[in-house]
């Protein structure tokens, strides 16, 4: 998909929807100097192209009891397209992976795995992933701490 042509304030406005996407169209329109109407047409020209995916709450994980967080690097026993098929299916199923990404390199896949503690990863681990989606080896790094959490994407310069 081609990218599509953004503007100084198309910019400012994603960063601002970044930051704080619950804020009201008027206190957004202030932030950005535009007018609440202007406002309001810009952000559904970006929501139809397709920039803005879509809007969510940040959850915090710990308040959910998820205190182990861990990058699982993935490499398949099989690389035909049903192999690729099937795993992706998985992924797709457990709610345990919250990211997934293909890589180019040794390893196949980069999983973000969010569990609540080692006794569940170890359970995701061996009767999941291990077992079921066609993995030949995996390598496991856990999260110490996070020095910097995902805050929104950069925003390109004009």
């Amino acid at each position: 998909m081609p990218a599509v042509d953004l503007d100084r304030t198309d910019l400012l406005l994603l960063a601002e929807l970044q930051r704080a996407g619950r804020q009201t169209n008027a206190e957004l329109a202030e932030r950005v100097h535009l007018s609440a109407s202007a406002c309001l047409r810009r952000v559904q020209r970006l929501e139809r192209e397709g920039v803005i995916a879509g809007y969510r709450a940040e959850v915090d994980p710990e308040r959910l009891g998820l205190g182990l967080h861990a990058f699982v690097r993935v490499q398949l026993k099989q690389h035909d397209a049903p192999a690729i098929s099937a795993f992706a299916a998985c992924v797709e199923a457990w709610d345990e992976i919250v990211t997934c990404h293909a890589l180019a390199g040794d390893m196949d896949y980069l999983l973000q795995v969010v569990v609540r503690d080692l006794e569940h990863f170890s359970r995701f681990l061996l009767d999941n992933l291990l077992a079921q989606a066609g993995v030949a080896d995996v390598n496991s790094s856990f999260v110490l701490r996070t020095v910097k959490a995902f805050k929104g994407l950069p925003m390109p310069t004009t």
